[in-house]
């Protein structure tokens, strides 16, 4: 087996299409690919090439000699993959799209949201010939969850960034970051100077537990949370108190496993990543030495990925227990289950930080008067309903959890984008392929909803830029305007130039302290930065009129 896939999938298929083989399924266009946790590789046709791993955006792939001891389980995953399905007749991997035939005047869109989902629509629709994009975003930085959402202890989740910078640098791409839609211009000025909007503002809501006490000081959205130790602006001095013993997640996400493990990691060990200094200084004076994190329904239910569970079994110098599952509940053949086993049989070592995985447990009622001091937990048993859904039911037993701090982790949730409809239900935008109306799209989870991986948004913007393309070359695209005069200017706004003048120094401050780099966490200092730009460095592209773009750049061939 030479190679071996060594975490959750980013589901970007660049090893899909690197391997000369087609040795690593699930592809795109097979079943289960769109819901794969992770990809495998055939050890029967893997030819030892390395291709796969210099293709990965995120340094998963690795051979099977270099894997360390915490990483050998994906070694029998990988194999266990094969085992299950050995069938060798495949579905071709994932093919280059046919390029759109596009009018030589050209075509000018406008992204609204610079993270994942924006820029690979961006980079979906530079693929083709005569097209400019302009991404913008309300922060001065882009690259959204990847920059203020993965975890500082999970930095080559964060090497997608490479990819990033890899598509900011095609022509005909441009920044029109520190620019809030809806603040300083409307989707009307968008509608005006472009011929097509692509709204990919993903989904920055929070979802509510809706139990007593939910507003109390000391209980905390997760999702602000880790935008706070991300170094979010948004969330810069939110000065969150981990003062005591223990602390409680309610989810069973990956986000739930990825606070408790933030809140229990030796902060010595978060000093060498790109963890904000503020969350770094008070993660050192923290008292927490217990993480709960709570499930209603049983392990089989828990929605945290397998290779981000394995990742939690294999913390060194932590305790990771299981609690409250009933031993058929973990007696399945499944890998996740095999874990979950392997961990409820741990004996606590005595001093240690512990995380403490509790299934069958609702929240009931926050207590404190001041502040947070306790959780009122309710335990549960499942039920399987006539339509198969399996539910948690509570059983009238309830005990109190004394703990200081209480973090939801139940999901995100899109935000009414101002002149586009909303599906309250959902919290997406309704659409059709991602076409809301002709000029009119989105992509990411304003549009599918908060599920997938980061490259899931690859698949996603290739749909939604099939429509837009299928739109332009029908002539359904109203005209608009302003398109044969330059981009207005909106003040404030920052280009390319200014973004890589931040990550310079971002990564220079970085290097003096041996670490990725060290955020800069509030907007005063984010545009401080900016400012300094290396002189003769390419300032913001001035626009010129639609018809005089260059032509005949030709349609490039797609890369992964």
């Amino acid at each position: 087996m030479p190679y071996v896939v060594t975490r959750s999938c980013c589901a970007d298929a660049s090893c899909v299409l690197a391997c000369p083989v087609n040795c690593i399924h699930p592809a795109p266009g097979e079943p289960g690919f769109a819901e794969a946790e992770m990809l495998y590789v055939d050890p029967r046709s893997c030819v030892d090439c390395g291709a796969c791993a210099t293709a990965c955006p995120v340094d998963a792939l690795k051979p099977h000699t270099a894997l360390t001891e915490t990483e050998q389980p994906f070694l029998d995953l990988n194999a266990a993959y094969y085992a299950d399905d050995p069938e060798p007749r495949r579905t071709p991997m994932a093919l280059v799209a046919r390029q759109a035939e596009l009018p030589r005047t050209g075509l000018r869109v406008a992204v609204v949201g610079a993270g994942p989902a924006g820029l690979y629509t961006a980079d979906e629709l530079l693929k083709n010939q005569g097209v400019s994009v302009d991404v913008l975003d309300r922060l001065p930085t882009p690259y959204g969850l990847v920059r203020a959402g993965v975890a500082p202890d999970h930095q080559d989740t964060k090497k997608v960034t490479e990819l990033f910078r890899a598509i900011e640098g095609q022509p005909g791409f441009g920044y029109r970051l520190n620019v809030e839609v809806g603040r300083d211009l409307d989707h009307e000025d968008l509608v005006r100077d472009y011929h097509a909007v692509v709204y990919a503002v993903g989904a920055s809501g929070d979802r509510r537990l809706g139990i007593p006490g939910e507003d109390l000081p000391g209980s905390v959205c997760a999702t602000d949370f880790v935008a706070w130790y991300n170094g979010h602006p948004d969330r810069a001095g939110a000065g969150h108190r981990l003062t005591g013993e223990r602390a409680v997640v309610v989810g069973n996400g990956n986000v739930a496993l990825d606070v408790a493990r933030v809140l229990t990691a030796d902060p010595e060990e978060l000093a060498r990543t790109d963890i904000s200094d503020e969350a770094l200084t008070a993660l050192r004076a923290s008292g927490i030495r217990e993480v709960v994190v709570l499930g209603r329904r049983g392990p089989g239910q828990a929605s945290f990925t397998l290779p981000e569970l394995l990742a939690l079994a294999a913390l060194d110098g932590v305790d990771v227990l299981v609690e409250g599952a009933p031993g058929e509940a973990l007696a399945g053949d499944s890998a996740k289950a095999r874990v979950l086993a392997g961990l409820a049989a741990r004996r606590p070592v005595p001093g240690r930080r512990r995380i403490v995985l509790r299934f069958l447990t609702a929240p009931a009622r926050i207590l404190g008067e001041d502040r947070v001091t306790g959780l009122e937990i309710a335990r549960t048993r499942l039920h399987t309903g006539e339509d198969g859904t399996v539910r948690a039911v509570p059983t009238g037993e309830r005990e109190v959890l004394d703990a200081s701090l209480v973090l939801r982790a139940v999901g995100y949730r899109g935000l009414p984008v101002p002149g586009l409809p909303f599906d309250e239900a959902s919290g997406t935008v309704p659409h059709q392929g991602g076409r809301v109306a002709p000029g009119v799209y989105v992509a990411g989870w304003i549009k599918r909803g908060p599920s997938g991986f980061i490259g899931t948004n690859k698949t996603c913007a290739q749909e939604t830029v099939a429509a837009l393309l299928d739109d332009f070359t029908a002539g359904r695209l109203p005209e608009a305007p302003g398109l044969r005069g330059p981009v207005r200017a909106t003040p404030g706004a920052l280009g390319l130039a200014d973004w890589r003048a931040i990550d310079r120094a971002e990564r220079d401050n970085g290097h003096r302290e041996g670490r990725p780099r060290v955020k800069l966490t509030d907007t005063t200092a984010l545009l401080a930065a900016a400012r300094r730009r290396t002189p003769g460095e390419r300032a913001p592209r001035r626009r010129l009129p639609l018809l005089s773009l260059r032509e005949g750049r030709g349609a490039r061939g797609a890369k992964s």
